[in-house]
């Protein structure tokens, strides 16, 4: 199994969010367990555009590999204020790199959540799942 890198906070849904500690804009991605669960990554699409404004669970694209169709939810509530091009023209960047050049978009933050997981309650959900 993948390492998961403790300075990220986590969703249930196996996205991940960087950057929550230092305030208004966070990165979002895909956990490399989640890859891994979906298989080779071929298609990857955020149908939320830059300047538009997401609620946190909002369903903002969906990630398609050879073995199933995903969709993406936004952790955080507020305004989509980048969308990763590289992942759109190469979505096995989610398999290769997905704490790195596999993220996905960039969130101005309205407020911060508080149902984030710690690296640690992350690793407990997925390693309790197969």
């Amino acid at each position: 199994m993948s390492t998961i890198p403790d300075d990220l906070s986590y969703t249930k849904e196996h996205e991940w969010v960087a950057g929550i500690e230092d305030g208004l804009t966070v990165t979002v991605g895909i956990t490399a367990y989640a890859a891994e669960q979906l298989g080779d990554v071929v298609f990857v699409e955020v149908h939320a555009e830059v300047g538009s404004t997401v609620a946190a669970g909002d369903t903002v694209g969906e990630v398609e590999s050879t073995k199933s169709v995903s969709d993406i939810f936004a952790p955080v509530g507020g305004e989509v204020v980048e969308i990763n091009p590289a992942v759109v023209d190469d979505p096995s960047l989610v398999n290769s790199d997905p704490y790195g050049d596999g993220w996905l978009f960039r969130v101005r933050v309205e407020q911060e959540p508080d149902d984030l997981l710690s690296a640690a309650e992350y690793t407990a959900l997925t390693s309790g799942e197969s």
